[in-house]
């Protein structure tokens, strides 16, 4: 099947061939039948199967031929907002039609202005549609097709409650499209209270459809002093192609991020901080693959929809199970498989035991293993003592005792001593082992019977 096959007005099938789409994608060829038909529609697709296409063609092509006016769609981030908008202004382009991007973090003027203006299509993200229908700002903005993208994503960042209070606004004769990785109850509950006897089309498989099964998770049991050696000596290990590094305060992605680039990692911090040019210009630069390490906070993360991410690193865990969820959810997109790491001390991991407990993690144990190199500070720190140190009295008649020895054999073999005798300078393998971690449970279970009985002899008296 090509794209010629669907009556499309003219002017859009222009914008198809400059956008060069010959063969529609799975989800453009059962979707775009559906809307153009009028029905409501539930589509299960994960990103990059070609669902902006799916859902936008037939939403411009009926605002070309004056079946409609107005469309929305809402998207879980500015950055993805952009992105849609984007790609629906370059295929309505020649026939005329208008896209609005509308976030938080700028001014209201401009949005409002250009909605009463008539813009055709508005793409926003929940937060600032919510805040613009609720102070009256858009009254007059009635859409006819309303498309919910990345439904789970929304869920995940905690957009859910704003969701249903946005469709309190919007008028109920319309046309409604969900679009969603997976399938989660609250999603099947949303979609029953929005949709009207939608059909459902899925291009994920039935493993894919509730959990990402792509998705290696390992985590390591450290010492807390060893955080820092534990994500470097992964970062040089690990086959990593582009990977975000995870962390839960703004400081310490700045502190990570500069110690990284001080040992000549392409890495680069992003949080909430930044200015909003110089945000956009790191996740330009990631997003092209000039930047391959990103270090980042929950909140900055959510505009990361960037593909062949091949590692998530979680250097703190997460303060709670749906963060986790939705970090290593940035890998192992589009069918692709991804590795997602947490590394966690001794004092988090009952935190770790309860997010395994209450997202179903499939989480293994694994260990760094050790390097026979030398630390390159302790290197340093030897020649330096080396140099500085006051020669010994008696050091001529232990030369006069090695005579037959040349100085080079004899200066190795004495370095070799002074370094063999140091107890620090071989780097041992971080991560506790399996019997460690089994030992360490065992000692947690038993002081939740201590406290248990405790408890119990004090209800007594």
């Amino acid at each position: 099947m090509t794209f010629n096959e669907f009556d499309f007005h003219p002017a859009l099938r222009k914008g198809v061939k400059i956008a060069g789409f010959k063969e529609p994608s799975p989800i453009q060829v059962q979707a775009i039948p559906i809307i153009e038909n009028g029905s409501d529609m539930i589509g299960q697709a994960h990103t990059g199967t070609g669902k902006t296409a799916a859902f936008g063609l037939p939403i411009l092509d009926k605002i070309a031929k004056g079946e409609i006016e107005r469309a929305l769609v809402i998207t879980p981030t500015r950055e993805l907002a952009t992105q849609v908008s984007d790609e629906l202004y370059h295929l309505g382009r020649f026939a005329g039609i208008k896209t609005l991007t509308v976030y938080g973090g700028v001014g209201y003027g401009r949005q409002i202005a250009l909605i009463h203006k008539g813009v055709q299509i508005v793409v926003a993200t929940p937060g600032r549609l919510k805040d613009l229908y609720r102070k009256g700002k858009i009254d007059t903005f009635n859409p006819e097709i309303v498309v919910l993208d990345e439904a789970d994503e929304m869920l995940d960042m905690g957009f859910l409650e704003e969701i249903k209070d946005i469709f309190e606004y919007i008028p109920q004769n319309r046309q409604t499209l969900l679009f969603s990785a997976t399938m989660p109850e609250p999603i099947k509950e949303l979609a029953d209270n929005i949709l009207y006897n939608p059909e459902y089309i899925s291009v994920v498989s039935a493993d894919e459809a509730t959990t990402n099964n792509v998705i290696e998770q390992r985590y390591y049991v450290i010492n807390e002093h060893e955080r820092d050696e534990a994500i470097v000596r992964l970062l040089e290990t690990e086959d990593t192609q582009k990977c975000i590094v995870f962390c839960r305060m703004k400081r310490e992605v700045d502190r990570l991020s500069e110690h990284l680039m001080a040992l000549g990692f392409n890495a680069r911090g992003l949080h909430g901080d930044l200015e909003q040019t110089e945000r956009d210009e790191i996740i330009r630069g990631y997003r092209k693959g000039e930047i391959k390490i990103m270090i980042a906070t929950d909140v900055a993360s959510r505009g990361l929809d960037v593909k062949n991410v091949s590692h998530v690193f979680n250097y703190h865990i997460p303060f709670d199970p749906q963060s986790y969820v939705h970090r290593i959810g940035r890998t192992g997109r589009a069918g692709k498989s991804g590795q997602a790491i947490t590394l966690v001390s001794t004092e988090e991991f009952r935190e770790l035991q309860r997010i395994q407990k209450e997202v179903g993690a499939n989480m293994k144990l694994a260990t760094i293993s050790g390097s026979s190199d030398i630390d390159n500070s302790f290197i340093d720190h030897l020649s330096d003592k080396i140099r500085d140190y006051e020669t010994h009295p008696e050091v001529e008649k232990i030369l006069e005792r090695l005579g037959e020895m040349d100085h080079l054999t004899l200066l190795r073999k004495t370095l070799s001593m002074i370094i063999d005798a140091e107890p620090e300078t071989i780097s041992d393998g971080i991560g506790f082992r399996q019997d460690m971690v089994d030992e360490m449970i065992h000692a947690f279970e038993n002081e939740n019977k201590v406290s248990k009985s405790s408890n119990r002899k004090r209800k007594r008296r």
